[in-house]
């Protein structure tokens, strides 16, 4: 009798196993082939954002996951791989990019910086509700520019869409917009930045806290000379730090709007969609450089895997999209854009005068 069980026992585990591994296979064949033209795309789009660093891996991912898009229109049994590289694969490279910032950094920067900081956060995030809302934008055309503005460009936006889930053609437009005026921010604030009269720390300041991309504030610092490059780098990291309350704020908006449906009545939230795993994952990744944990050394390293990821998750964005839905959006989320980083510009430069920094 023993023996019957314990051989039915070994049957049902062994078929158990067996579905699981089946399913699993199953689940590979619908998921390799996107996800390997995702990092096909991205491997190219990085070589392109080497020679070009201005624009940088990313931008180029979204925009030859695009092209490639619009040429050959991948079937829908791409679309599972597209998916798991526009969200998972994105989420780990929060977590691998926060291996890249010390806790610490915010301290290192001085109390001074936080003020024009925190003030031009608010400014970009405020001016993307009002003048959003005077355009007639979409809710998640307007916030994924207001953040990608407010914070770190197309890193932003990524972890944005992350727990927001914008459709594909809506998160384009955002990184698009963003892009535009990068390039505009490299060439115009050296330039601009000698004709004030600015120093080396108020112009890593300025870069710091109104250019939208890391790359690109390196570009714009670097050309200016001086010390204007490492405290522009250091200002901007500290101000990348702004993802954690700015996507859990996003997330518990989302976890709201999700839960309640008409006459059903407000429950309590569950903290695992409050906070999301990947923003754990990015504070104790900061926490370890910050004691020490990931030594300096592996910085760069992190640095270049966790943009890959990026790129690769855009490069499913992009692939995923349809050149008709970009049409739909018209011209209003670039005029957005344009009167967000000039007011984030003025604003970082104004409460730099009113602070006396």
């Amino acid at each position: 009798m023993r023996r019957s069980l314990v051989a039915i026992a070994e049957r049902t585990a062994s078929g158990a196993a067996t579905t699981v591994v089946r399913r699993v296979g199953v689940r590979l064949r619908h998921v390799v082939p996107g996800l390997l033209a995702a990092v096909l795309v991205a491997g190219v789009a990085t070589a392109a954002g080497a020679e070009v660093p201005v624009v940088g891996g990313p931008v180029f991912g979204i925009v030859i996951g695009l092209l490639v898009a619009t040429v050959l229109t991948p079937g829908e049994r791409w679309r599972p791989g597209f998916a798991v590289a526009s969200r998972p694969v994105l989420q780990a490279s929060i977590v691998v990019l926060g291996a890249t910032l010390s806790l610490t950094q915010v301290a290192s920067v001085g109390a001074s910086s936080l003020p024009v900081m925190l003030g031009t956060l608010a400014i970009a995030l405020g001016g993307a509700w009002l003048v959003g809302r005077l355009l007639g934008l979409e809710q998640d055309t307007t916030l994924l520019i207001g953040v990608g503005t407010a914070i770190c460009g197309a890193s932003a936006i990524a972890a944005t869409q992350s727990v927001l889930r914008a459709r594909e053609s809506t998160v384009a437009y955002a990184v698009g917009t963003i892009f535009v005026f990068n390039i505009v921010a490299v060439l115009a604030f050296p330039p601009l930045g000698h004709l004030l009269g600015l120093d080396a720390h108020a112009f890593g300041l300025w870069a710091g806290t109104a250019i939208n991309d890391t790359s690109s504030v390196v570009a714009a610092g670097y050309a200016y000379g001086g010390d204007a490059g490492p405290y522009s780098v250091v200002v901007k990291l500290t101000r990348s730090l702004m993802i954690i309350p700015v996507v859990a704020a996003v997330t518990l908006l989302v976890a709201r709007r999700g839960r309640v449906a008409p006459g059903e009545e407000r429950r309590a939230l569950p903290w695992a969609r409050l906070v999301p795993l990947f923003l754990v994952g990015f504070v104790v990744a900061s926490a370890l450089t910050t004691i020490g944990v990931v030594p300096m050394s592996w910085h760069p390293a992190l640095t270049a895997i966790g943009t890959f990821l990026i790129t690769t998750a855009l490069a499913g964005i992009g692939l995923s999209m349809r050149v008709a839905d970009l049409r739909r959006a018209g011209v209003r989320p670039l005029l957005l854009g344009a009167c967000l980083w000039v007011l984030v510009a003025a604003s970082s430069l104004g409460i730099q005068a009113l602070t006396g920094i």
